[in-house]
């Protein structure tokens, strides 16, 4: 659990490719959350970069190489972020579980109301709050 009581699901470190002209690869500590996954660098910086599944497009290019996966997040507006992660600490399946299942939250809860008369204050973070 976080301070603001949010949910961790998986915690640990992955490395993200710069933005800049040598594209070097920087190692992040990085949380994933139900609703949005976030990662800081080292250092006393303290900046915290979330990316949240709803302007997430999809987990694109996985691939393996050596003793690293390689994937790329892409971004609703087409931005593409590349990351890597050892094989076995599997971040790339755990960003991609938790995105589609973020959006199928999304639509149900966008026809639930329509079908079934709720309101949105009705439907909680894990399901309903009350069956009416």
């Amino acid at each position: 659990m976080l301070e603001n009581g949010g949910k961790v699901l998986k915690e640990g470190l992955l490395e993200k490719r710069s933005d800049g002209l040598l594209q070097l690869w920087k190692k992040k500590h990085c949380h994933d959350h139900p609703h949005h996954y976030n990662h800081h660098g080292g250092g006393d910086t303290g900046k915290v970069k979330e990316l949240h599944f709803s302007n997430m497009k999809t987990v694109d290019c996985v691939e393996r190489k050596g003793k690293y996966i390689y994937f790329t997040v892409v971004m609703s507006e087409g931005k593409e972020i590349d990351f890597r992660c050892p094989q076995d600490e599997g971040w790339n399946a755990e960003i991609t579980l938790q995105m589609v299942q973020y959006k199928n939250r999304q639509a149900i809860l966008a026809h639930l109301p329509h079908k079934y008369g709720f309101t949105r204050g009705d439907v909680g973070r894990g399901g309903f709050d009350a069956v009416k």
